[in-house]
């Protein structure tokens, strides 16, 4: 899809893998709405980019609703979706609370596939468009201590993968990121740091490159680093060999 002169969504666009992602949507020539729910960092990065600024709590449906309204009246379309805001939690699954356990599905899945069925319909209409999900290594190999988190990101994945099919044709593109270690808050923001010597942790920068790759080539998925593509293909292929590897390198959780 062609970015320049599109209007683009960026969720959880303020920090991290969302705010390098729209600083390379609007040197694109994107006009880019960025949204974050602490109003601070969100005016600091839209300034900073040239961007606008939307403020909402990606958990609560009204606030969702809201920011599909503020980004409609800003410009009057979404031709570019960018769905990664995201949020985490480590620990044992018996220890997550149950505000928590609802928290991370409404900011992981729920909220883009709700942002989805507001602004596909239009893009379909346009027959032009593009929405790109930021997936996790975690929904496809499943991490010890992030059970819920990794059953948001499998959803979302496979909610991709189905909607590819039956927006086939239609002129929008349907693309998923699929990232490991990134080099962002999101652990500390989790209550635990990465202890894993592989995959290496890579800059944000990184996978905003590959997000722009998939919307600007109309890619299905994309996944940084590419090897990690073996370790999900062992996991399909000698389920046993992957799980007990898993047991042996993973980061240790009990319940």
């Amino acid at each position: 899809m062609r970015i320049e002169g599109a209007v683009a969504l960026v969720t959880g666009g303020s920090t991290g893998i969302g705010a390098a992602t729209a600083e390379r949507l609007v040197a694109r020539g994107a006009r880019v709405l960025v949204h974050g729910h602490l109003a601070a960092e969100v005016e600091e990065t839209a300034d900073r980019l040239g961007a606008l600024g939307l403020v909402a709590d990606f958990a609560k449906p009204e606030q969702r609703a809201a920011l599909v309204s503020a980004a409609l009246a800003a410009y009057g379309r979404v031709d570019i979706l960018v769905a990664n805001a995201g949020l985490g939690w480590s620990g044992p699954f018996t220890a997550m609370p149950p505000d928590h356990l609802h928290r991370v599905l409404d900011v992981n899945l729920v909220g883009h596939l709700e942002l989805t069925r507001l602004l596909l319909p239009a893009m379909v209409e346009r027959g032009s468009g593009s929405v790109c999900f930021v997936s996790s290594i975690a929904g496809c190999l499943g991490v010890a201590g992030e059970a819920v988190y990794a059953a948001a990101k499998a959803g979302l994945d496979l909610f991709a993968e189905s909607l590819r099919l039956e927006a086939a044709g239609s002129g929008v593109d349907i693309g998923v990121v699929v990232p490991a270690a990134v080099r962002t808050g999101f652990f500390t923001a989790r209550g635990r740091p990465y202890g894993r010597s592989l995959p290496r942790p890579v800059a944000p920068e990184t996978i905003a490159d590959a997000i722009v790759r998939v919307i600007e080539r109309g890619r299905a998925e994309s996944w940084v680093p590419r090897w990690l593509r073996v370790a999900a293909a062992a996991r399909t292929l000698t389920p046993a060999g992957y799980r007990l590897l898993s047991r042996r390198f993973g980061e240790p959780i009990r319940l």
